[in-house]
């Protein structure tokens, strides 16, 4: 197995020495009592209150339950964290829980623990579970990991909405308010109307701050508008469905014309380029959680000032948010299973992930709906309701997305790595391919990951 161009063995090594070298603050939490013992490696959050509401939490828990526990935090700078998971599930040892990345729960299925016991019991409490949650970690109709709720986010659109008033005529505070219900206009708040505004600011010297290259902010945002168009590469049973493709057509169309409203460079872009594009004061608007906010209200708080948060835009088919989900995983071949279960399931509860989200300025997206009204998302600021739509809402009339859904989870990871709906898009608006040459193009590479290639 090659991991990000490794060796297996060379992944071992890496793996064994990120726990060394990347764990942060990792006292054993001492409780008194025989519940045995648990290591933990969760993801190292961007926000350092994060980590701190994190280690409160598990260190009640442990002492309640009389459970020693060693929390690590891995940072995924280097893929740190996805290497460490690698080099775990090849030498069935380390951490009993581990956080996941998107697709990880799907490559390590077969030495994860089934947790529908803990999955059920939620969702008994709770409702219905993140869709998107469910196609990523559920496995051979088995429950392979609890959605997280730290390190999960959402990416709405976070606009100026000074800008956009001024150069687009579109008072999106007024559309989307900080209350349940829509305001006047939001039902023209779809991907015809985006691009106007697009265009306009991009002509006011305020482009859009949009990626298009290999990144994940990148390949979500495309994700979210490919899929409001009806536009699948691939469907649920592995058939590729490029050829004939109409939507798929149009949509890359729609991309090709939307990207001459961009910076020049977006197509180099990483994923701290549209952060920078909004803290510059350059950009009327980006597709992003609230790190971008957050790091403006320290470093510029008269642009964070002038933000607010509302949905992507509606398409023919609908209106989509991006989403990107982590998952706790327990290995089978942990030590103390039962105990990891009742640790994930008391940091799913909602008084937990209510703890967890009020300390990251609203960052971390809890996967039920009925958690989408904690009290953070009305009060943080300035200006104060500015990441109120940052959860999905019922009056946003959204669903959570993720790309390349619904193809067959190892299909789309590939698929997602290789940044294929960005990459088409570039073939025409960069390579002077015409769409036909394009569709081509992404047809045999779509039968190439099919049959293995």
């Amino acid at each position: 197995m090659a991991v990000k161009g490794m060796t297996r063995r060379g992944a071992l090594r890496a793996g064994a020495g990120v726990v060394a070298a990347g764990a942060l603050g990792a006292p054993m939490v001492h409780a008194q009592g025989t519940g045995g013992s648990l290591r933990v490696a969760f993801w190292d959050h961007w926000v350092p209150t994060g980590n701190d509401a994190m280690r409160a939490l598990v260190k009640d828990w442990s002492e309640k339950n009389r459970v020693d526990v060693t929390l690590d935090f891995i940072n995924t700078t280097g893929n740190q964290l996805q290497l460490a998971g690698a080099a775990q599930a090849q030498s069935k040892s380390g951490h009993d829980i581990i956080s996941l990345a998107p697709w990880d729960v799907g490559t390590y299925a077969n030495v994860l623990e089934p947790v529908d016991d803990v999955i059920n019991r939620l969702i008994a409490k709770y409702g219905p579970i993140n869709q998107v949650a469910e196609y990523l970690a559920k496995r051979d109709g088995a429950w392979r990991g609890v959605p997280a709720v730290s390190g999960t986010q959402n990416k709405p659109a976070c606009v100026r909405f000074d800008l956009m008033q001024e150069h687009a005529g579109l008072d999106v505070r007024a559309m989307w308010p900080a209350s349940g219900e829509a305001g006047p206009g939001a039902d023209q708040w779809t991907w015809d109307t985006f691009l106007t505004a697009a265009e306009k600011c991009h002509k006011a010297g305020y482009s859009f701050g949009l990626p298009l290259g290999a990144f994940s902010d990148a390949v979500d945002w495309v994700g979210a508008l490919f899929l409001s168009y009806g536009a699948s590469m691939m469907d649920e049973k592995g058939k590729v469905t490029v050829r004939g493709n109409q939507k798929l057509r149009t949509v890359i169309e729609y991309a090709v014309r939307l990207s001459k409203a961009l910076p020049n460079d977006v197509w180099a872009w990483d994923d701290a380029s549209n952060n920078r594009a909004l803290i510059s004061g350059r950009s009327a608007l980006v597709f992003n959680p609230p790190s971008a906010w957050a790091v403006a209200k320290r470093d510029q708080p008269q642009v964070a000032e002038k933000c607010w948060t509302i949905p992507m835009p509606a398409g023919p088919e609908g209106r989509f948010l991006a989403y990107l989900p982590w998952t706790s995983g327990i290995w089978n071949f942990g030590r103390n299973k039962t105990a990891a279960k009742a640790l994930l399931e008391f940091l799913s509860e909602r008084s937990s992930a209510e703890a967890l989200t009020s300390k990251t300025s609203g960052y971390d997206i809890p996967p039920f709906a009925s958690m989408s009204d904690f009290k953070i998302w009305e009060t943080e600021g300035p200006p104060t309701g500015t990441v109120y739509n940052y959860p999905l809402k019922p009056h946003h009339k959204a669903k959570p997305s993720i790309a390349f859904a619904p193809a067959p989870g190892e299909f789309a990871a590939q698929m997602y790595v290789q940044a294929l709906n960005t990459k088409v898009i570039a073939r025409v608006a960069q390579g002077g391919d015409t769409v036909d040459q394009a569709l081509g193009w992404l047809e045999r590479e779509l039968n190439t990951i099919v049959r293995g290639g």
